[in-house]
Formats: C-alpha cells, sequence, structure tokens
C-alpha cells in the first residue's frame, strides 16, 4: 500500500492526504459509480471514449479516488495533463487567489498582469537566439489553428505538411494535419484543402515524393511535425529526422513548427522534447501541462512571423487569468524541481518497462524519453500487434488500482505526474508486471 502522506522525494504534500494507494474495497464499477455512468451514458455524447468505468471523486498528487472510496496509483495525468500532480497545493493557491481578484476580462481586449507575466515566461523558456512572440488559446487544436492560420498569413503560401500517426486535435484545421486513426476523419470531410502527409521520421519523402508529384516547395508554408508522436503510439523519431527536417524547411523558406503540446512542458525531462534532438522551429505550441489542467495553449513564434494585424486573431477566453496564474504556478514548479524528476525516473521507467517485457514477452519495443513512455502489446508468439489483449491488461491493471491509457494501435502509454515519486513509479510496475501475469 502506498500513502501520499509517507511520499518520498519531489512530491511531499502533506496536508491533503486521500489515503493509502492502490485501495480497492468494492467491484468495479463500485455502486455509486454504476449511478453516475448510467446517467452519462443516458445523455453524454457517444462520441467519448471511456477505457475504463472510473469515476473520480478526488485526486491529489499521483492518487485519484473514485465516488466509491476506491483508490488507484495515476499513470496517465488526464493524458499528460496534471503535470505537477492533481490539486498541486501551489497550484491550487494560484487559483483561488487570481479567482478572488479577477477571474475574466478578455486578453484579446485587455491588459492584465497574469498574461503579461507568463508571455515573457514562455518566450524566456523558449530556445532560440529571435525576437519571439505569443498568443494564448484555450486548448492545443486551438494553438495548432493558430499556427496553421499564421503560416499561410506570414508566408502567404497555402500548403501544409504533416506525417502519418500524428494527432494535432479534432479541429478542422488541426484535424487535417491529424493522421492518426481513420474514425478521427470519418464522415467529416471535405477538410481543409492543400494538406499532404509522409510516413513519420521520413524527410526524403516530402523532397522526393510530394515536391515531385503534388506541390512545389515554393508554394509550402508549414512543416507540423510532434518530436515524439503522442496518440499514434508514443513514437521517436531516427536521431537524425528533426535536423533534417529542419533543414530542408531553411533550404525552401518553409515554417517548421512544434507541436509540443504533449511532450512539451517538462515531461521528457526537458522544456520541449524537440531539444533532445538539437533543433530550434520557427513556431512552439503547448497545452496539456502547461496549466495542471485548467484549460489553456500558446503559441510561442519567431516575431516577424507573427506579423498578422489585429483582429485577425484572438480569443474570447484563451489566456484567462485564472488559468495563466496555473500556469505560472506549474512553470514554477516543472522548472524548480519536477522537469529534473522526469528526466531521473524516466530513466528508471524505461529500464524496468524493459526488463518486464524481457520477462512476460507480451510486452514489447519498450521506449520513451522522461515521463513519456510506452510498450507495445503484441502476441507472445508471433510479435503482431493485439489491440483487444491491451484492452484486456488496461482492464485488468485498474482492477489492480492502476489507471493507465492506451496509444497508437496497441500501446500502452505511461505518463504518470511529473511529480511522481520511486516509491510510487515502483508500486505501479509491479502493478503492470501483475496484470501482465495474470493475462498471459
Amino acid at each position: 500500500m502506498l500513502g501520499i502522506k509517507k511520499e518520498i522525494g519531489p512530491q511531499r504534500h502533506v496536508d491533503e492526504w486521500i489515503g493509502p494507494a492502490p485501495l480497492i474495497q468494492t467491484d468495479l464499477p463500485g455502486p455509486i459509480a454504476r449511478g453516475f455512468i448510467e446517467r452519462d451514458e443516458k445523455y453524454s455524447s457517444p462520441s467519448y471514449t471511456r477505457d475504463v468505468p472510473l469515476v473520480v471523486k478526488r485526486a491529489y498528487g499521483s492518487v485519484i479516488e473514485d465516488v466509491d472510496g476506491n483508490r488507484f496509483l495515476d499513470f496517465a495525468a488526464g493524458i499528460a495533463v496534471c503535470a505537477t500532480g492533481h490539486c498541486h497545493p501551489k497550484v491550487v493557491a494560484a487559483i483561488e487567489h487570481q479567482a478572488k481578484n479577477l477571474i475574466h476580462i478578455c486578453g484579446s481586449d485587455f491588459y492584465y498582469p497574469p498574461m503579461v507575466e507568463l508571455i515573457e515566461k514562455l518566450v524566456s523558456i523558449s530556445p532560440g537566439k529571435f525576437a519571439k512572440r505569443v498568443l494564448l488559446t484555450n486548448s492545443g487544436a486551438e494553438a495548432v489553428e493558430a499556427a496553421f492560420k499564421v503560416a499561410r498569413h506570414h508566408s502567404n503560401r497555402k500548403w501544409a505538411i504533416a506525417f502519418h500517426g500524428a494527432f494535432h486535435g479534432r479541429t478542422m484545421g488541426a484535424l487535417s494535419l491529424t493522421s492518426s486513426k481513420v474514425r478521427q476523419k470519418e464522415r467529416f470531410g471535405p477538410l481543409v484543402p492543400m494538406v499532404a502527409h509522409v510516413p513519420y521520421g521520413n524527410v526524403d519523402a516530402i523532397e522526393n515524393e510530394l515536391f515531385k508529384r503534388q506541390m512545389s516547395p515554393e508554394e509550402v508554408a508549414a512543416v507540423f511535425v510532434e518530436a515524439i508522436q503522442g496518440e499514434g503510439g508514443y513514437i521517436l523519431p531516427p536521431p537524425s529526422f528533426l535536423k533534417d527536417l529542419r533543414e530542408l524547411c531553411d533550404k525552401y523558406g518553409i515554417l517548421l513548427v512544434c507541436d509540443e503540446i504533449q511532450c512539451g512542458t517538462g515531461r521528457t525531462g526537458k522544456w520541449f522534447g524537440f531539444q533532445h534532438f538539437g533543433v530550434v522551429p520557427d513556431i512552439i505550441l503547448v497545452a496539456k501541462g502547461l496549466a495542471s489542467g485548467m484549460p489553456l495553449g500558446a503559441m510561442i513564434a519567431r516575431a516577424d512571423i507573427m506579423n498578422w494585424p489585429p483582429g485577425a486573431q484572438g480569443s474570447t477566453f484563451g489566456g484567462n487569468p485564472v488559468c495563466c496564474a496555473a500556469a505560472l504556478a506549474t512553470l514554477e514548479l516543472i522548472e524548480s524541481s519536477y522537469m529534473a524528476n522526469a528526466a531521473t525516473l524516466g530513466k528508471r521507467l524505461v529500464t524496468e518497462l524493459r526488463e518486464i517485457a524481457e520477462a512476460r514477452k507480451v510486452l514489447a519495443n519498450p521506449r520513451g524519453l522522461g515521463l513519456m513512455c510506452a510498450g507495445e502489446v503484441v502476441n507472445r508468439k508471433t510479435g503482431k500487434p493485439e489491440p483487444k489483449l491491451r484492452e484486456k491488461i488496461l482492464k485488468t491493471a485498474f482492477e489492480r488500482g492502476l489507471v493507465l491509457l492506451p496509444c497508437g494501435e496497441s500501446g500502452i502509454r505511461f505518463c504518470p505526474p511529473l511529480c511522481i515519486n520511486e516509491t510510487q513509479l515502483d508500486v505501479g510496475l509491479k502493478l503492470l508486471d501483475e496484470s501482465l501475469a495474470m493475462i498471459v
């Protein structure tokens, strides 16, 4: 059993202890949870994807408690969102303080200190010895949309290039760049035109296929890329991929847009995933972990690129004061300890996943950087992907008190809060190993 009150390492929260975890004391879902699920399924959109029947009452650090009092270790962090853990006291205090003073005034029309301070901070942590400007949004998808628009506006070019396996969001421009699952696009066309895709990691395909058969490079506004593909399967690129891509963009005057929405804000042990590969993009997109769960995204671009006039882009709620306050607290915590923690424990996570994979054979190709890791669920005899077996593993792990999420065709992602400590990591991996043993 693991209790937050006894935690070691970076996460030393003692005021909001919610008890030991994992602790499973009812069938799952429990009786109260079943009632909420029945009510939800009666009225909610069937487009939601719920992998396990978890109805959350509260959460703290890396522990989730459901409405029936069951407690779980969280290895998903709200899809890599709760970077500082659930309800970190400093983030909560920042939210409460800001909410007592100013909840909303619209940053597209007026000024307020949290917004100014946040955009200054984002500029300061972003690589590149050039002037930068920042646009704040409500989400990652909105940041992608803004980058799509500013790239076309600045370059007066229309084509955009992305990669197979990419996930950039579900709004129409972002969806046009997405190439992760057919279901995400099915029956939503026509999408935004003049978007092309090539295999992830293959720069030659852009020049040898697209530029020969589909468009002139002088008509390409931007290339959108994830330094590490998220929904596509937590796929790491070949070592020279981003450098080669940067060179190609420079050769033809194309903007390089790095989507850091899932792999940014310290998750890989650096502020941004692309920093592991020695490149500097023209535009950086962040969201998810930026504000520890508050809805906020950002586009950070070279100042000369963001040369559109007043009114060309804005947002009623983007850069909301409360969200900005949460982000400032989040970035301070990540910078002071959690980014280093991600780097240290990430190495341990990959090493132990490899040991589990070697022993169980049903988990293959453990990989990752920092606390953004994954492994593929495969058939032990053939080595082929097993999506249905993955579902069983996720369900079994949940029943033992471990929350995990899928990615790609048959992958399991491991993206716990960056505040997780060694004890929690070991307990979670033990639960994973036991779940694999039960299945195979």
